[in-house]
């Protein structure tokens, strides 16, 4: 089992490996959440949605539910 975004713990960063963009809003490709690109988990929303995460240097808040469909890579902190 690959982990996805939604697994992503506070602070932990990892490279985006698959996107199932049929299942992902266009609006999210088109700011960067694309193969190849690296993520962080900046916070958290009570409850746990929605997901505060920088990526590639853009800030963007998505839903776990949507989360859930990109696959990652975990990278280890430096």
């Amino acid at each position: 089992m690959h982990d996805t975004l939604a697994h992503l713990k506070k602070g932990e960063r990892a490279v985006i490996m698959d996107v199932s963009s049929n299942l992902i809003p266009l609006k999210l490709l088109e700011m960067g959440c694309l193969p190849g690109n690296s993520v962080e988990l900046v916070q958290v929303a009570p409850f746990s949605d929605p997901m505060y995460l920088n990526i590639n240097g853009s800030h963007l808040a998505i839903r776990k539910e949507t989360a859930i469909h990109i696959l990652i890579e975990k990278v280890a902190n430096e």
